[in-house]
């Protein structure tokens, strides 16, 4: 029996880099997945090749309304949705003192305010004993300059996902929070204005590599399934040892 078998998803950011690679993985373990997001070229192409377990939906996160639709068309599709995978996110590099507000309410408005709105709306239909995925970040532990909106963001994914583990625990849904660390993903390179090299930010990990989309796919695969039954108000942690240490190491 695969490790999905029967269940519903729907992960935000799906049709790209983390979410896709979770997408993939859900697929083939028995999911039937709603990729949502707003690059609708992507989605189609990945919902294309997946076939029957996968419908592409648009959706902006930060727009009421579209999560109504998403959640509709997730059910008329394929049911009531049994996990949530809130992975959407941008990055956004700049000293606080330099930050536009527009650009920091963005950043916000996509990551946290976007996380807030898919857990409300999935939770109209979600079953008891089903599981929410947020994703945060090592940004959502400890701070890094420049990404100061991100951070802010990203702690509050936290905040918020434990509030929701103790709110939903009687129904025995759970909630979890994923913090990635240096994964190579075209946000990193969106973010950035173009493509750079990331091999610098892995040799200071201790092991001395930048992450893969997949690695965490697997991560959020493990919290989907029954496997973490007893798991919930938690954060799961895959950085390759970067949150292992402090400052003083050099």
């Amino acid at each position: 029996m695969a490790r999905l078998d029967g269940k519903v998803a729907i992960i935000t950011g799906g049709a790209r880099g983390q979410g896709a690679a979770a997408v993939r993985r859900f697929v083939a373990e028995g999911a039937r997945v709603l990729i949502a997001d707003v690059a609708d070229a992507d989605g189609t192409v990945l919902a294309k090749e997946l076939g029957d377990a996968a419908r592409y939906c648009h959706l902006d996160v930060s727009v009421e309304d579209e999560w109504d639709a998403a959640i509709e068309m997730c059910s008329a599709e394929f049911g009531p949705v049994d996990v949530l995978v809130n992975n959407a996110g941008v990055l956004h590099f700049s000293a606080i003192a330099d930050t536009r507000l527009e650009d920091f309410e963005r950043v916000v408005r996509i990551n946290q305010v976007g996380t807030f709105l898919g857990m409300r709306a999935a939770l109209r239909t979600m079953p008891d004993g089903g599981s929410i995925i947020n994703v945060s970040s090592v940004e959502g532990l400890a701070g890094m300059p420049l990404v100061g909106a991100y951070t802010a963001s990203k702690f509050a994914i936290r905040g918020m996902t434990k509030v929701a583990a103790l709110e939903l625990g009687e129904r025995r849904i759970r909630v979890n929070s994923v913090h990635p660390g240096m994964i190579d993903t075209q946000m990193v390179h969106d973010a950035a204005g173009g493509p750079i090299d990331m091999s610098w930010v892995g040799k200071r990990v201790a092991l001395n590599r930048v992450g893969e989309a997949g690695e965490i796919a697997s991560l959020v695969l493990f919290l989907a399934s029954d496997e973490s039954s007893y798991c919930t108000g938690s954060e799961f942690v895959a950085d390759g040892g970067a949150t292992a240490t402090h400052s003083l190491i050099g």
